[in-house]
């Protein structure tokens, strides 16, 4: 493991491969699963002063979902995420032309509506973080679903690090990353 700061990072962060590929698995992150997408808190109020934004570029059932359930849920271990539609996929996904999920909140940010990009869960995945007292903890979520990202990452020889550059940028800072970059560069010539 790599521990930079107040993080830990697991060897599967530097060593496995990953690079999404949507021609293959559909987007089925955005609906596979237990709950909708993890969000932080300060997420909440940025869902809020946005959601008027986000809105048309959403489904009628997403639509429908957030105005029964509100624009994201509280789960039973009081953490939030984002709401759902049937308990299925996150109310703020849309299909496009090849049936694949994207999302609403990315489309209206990448249209200059919004300034926020996406849940940062969402950014980063598929490293999850979990927090503890002093430090937070990157793992990465190995998930059948991605194995065409495993090997899209392998034939391209990106890392999940490098594929999660920018996230892990806007999350921790470009210091930060750069400090990864140091330690995973140390850490593979002490490995030779």
């Amino acid at each position: 493991m790599i521990v930079l700061q107040h993080t830990v990072i697991s060897d599967d962060v530097k060593d496995k491969f990953f690079v999404c590929n949507l021609d293959k698995c559909k987007g089925a992150c955005c609906v596979e699963g237990d709950l909708g997408a993890p969000l932080e808190e300060e997420e909440l109020q940025i869902l809020q002063d946005n959601y008027e934004h986000i809105k048309p570029y959403l489904s009628e059932a997403g639509q429908q979902a957030i105005a029964k359930q509100g624009l994201y849920i509280k789960d039973w271990e009081d953490d939030f995420s984002t709401t759902t539609i049937n308990d299925r996929e996150c109310a703020y996904a849309i299909y496009d032309n090849n049936l694949t999920l994207k999302c609403g909140i990315e489309q209206a940010y990448l249209d200059g509506k919004i300034s926020w990009k996406k849940p940062i869960s969402c950014h980063l995945y598929p490293i999850r973080i979990t927090k503890y007292d002093g430090f937070e903890a990157l793992n990465y979520d190995k998930w059948e679903i991605c194995n065409p990202a495993c090997g899209f990452g392998a034939d391209l020889g990106v890392r999940v690090y490098q594929f999660l550059k920018e996230p892990l940028i806007r999350k921790y800072g470009a210091e930060w990353y750069q400090d990864l970059e140091t330690l995973v560069d140390a850490s593979e010539k002490s490995e030779l």
